[in-house]
């Protein structure tokens, strides 16, 4: 196992490599850092905003194979990504950024999962029922609303409980509240500012897990393998949670896994509606500033999410099927 691990690692990070360096040219030949420049009052000639970039190794006068060397002994000896055409560290806000998305992507994520699935299992056991037709129905509906429209009916929906209420217990907007200190109340007033994005993410993302979980449960709930476990003295539904269930995870665990890095990044509209800067919104800022050495970083981080998600989908297919690990 720990060979298998080992080698699926080592092409994963060939990849990223091969990955990671074609973006570096592609952002240096379509994003054009001096283009932050030519707004400033007064007006930088072009010898001045050359000037101005080449500290971070940004300056079109020199050859890209010299500033593409440069970045990668940079990367590789020191790991320091490069900095923005504003002298902002790349590294710094990539660690800021992947904790705050961090905080919203997990939990979310574990939500949705263990509703969706619970619920998949839930209705594929008792399926063509009315619990079966109205979760069917409701998760169709939510499947169908846009994100945008999701998010901001969950803030209106917030701020009416707010005033109802008399108290301000549910926040629509920002990670944190100024002023607060100390680390039990700084916790405390972190979580309650992760209710609702969670809860967003969560109501986009359980519909998937519930759909597929529920299909897959009844393409194996009928198998003989099924049915030879009830025969042993198992109940139906001992038989579908210890042997049908295992079979039809295998596809939602790596569906999961490859999940990670899609929400990491393209929580974007979750995170403007909610304030919250994390990377989805440095993925678009990076985009929108001509940040070549962001945008490589960004790119860098996704393919390192997707290698892991890779590797821990192989790890859960090895745990949940016996005919792989005997093989």
């Amino acid at each position: 196992m720990v060979r298998h691990v080992t080698r699926k690692a080592a092409g994963w990070l060939l990849m990223i490599v091969a990955a990671t360096n074609a973006t570096y040219f592609l952002a240096s030949w379509f994003l054009d850092p001096r283009s932050n420049f030519k707004d400033l009052r007064p007006a930088r000639s072009e010898s001045q905003i050359d000037r101005a970039l080449a500290p971070y190794g940004l300056d079109p006068r020199e050859p890209l194979a010299h500033r593409w060397w440069d970045w990668l002994t940079s990367v590789v000896l020191h790991f320091d990504w490069g900095k923005s055409p504003t002298g902002v560290s790349v590294n710094g806000e990539i660690g800021y950024r992947s904790l705050v998305s961090a905080e919203l992507v997990v939990l979310s994520l574990v939500l949705s999962v263990l509703v969706g699935v619970a619920l998949g299992v839930y209705t594929a056991a008792r399926h063509y029922g009315w619990a079966d037709r109205v979760s069917q129905a409701v998760s169709i509906v939510v499947f169908n609303i846009p994100t945008s429209v999701a998010a901001l009916a969950v803030v209106f929906v917030a701020i009416w409980l707010n005033q109802h209420a008399g108290l301000h217990f549910l926040y629509v907007a920002g990670e944190n509240s100024p002023g607060v200190q100390g680390l039990f109340p700084t916790l405390g007033d972190r979580l309650l500012h992760l209710i609702l994005p969670t809860l967003t993410l969560t109501l986009m993302g359980y519909v998937g897990y519930h759909l597929t979980q529920r299909s897959l449960l009844l393409d194996t709930i009928n198998a003989d393998f099924v049915r030879t476990a009830q025969a042993t003295g198992l109940t139906r539904s001992q038989a579908i949670r210890r042997h049908a269930l295992r079979t039809a995870l295998i596809p939602t665990a790596t569906s999961v896994a490859f999940s990670v890095p899609a929400i990491f990044t393209g929580a974007i509209i979750t995170e403007t509606i909610f304030g919250w800067s994390g990377m989805g919104s440095y993925f678009i800022q990076t985009i929108s500033k001509n940040d070549v050495h962001g945008t490589v970083a960004t790119a860098a981080f996704a393919a390192a999410l997707t290698a892991i998600g890779a590797i821990l989908a192989d790890i859960a297919t090895v745990f949940l099927d016996p005919r792989v690990r005997v093989s």
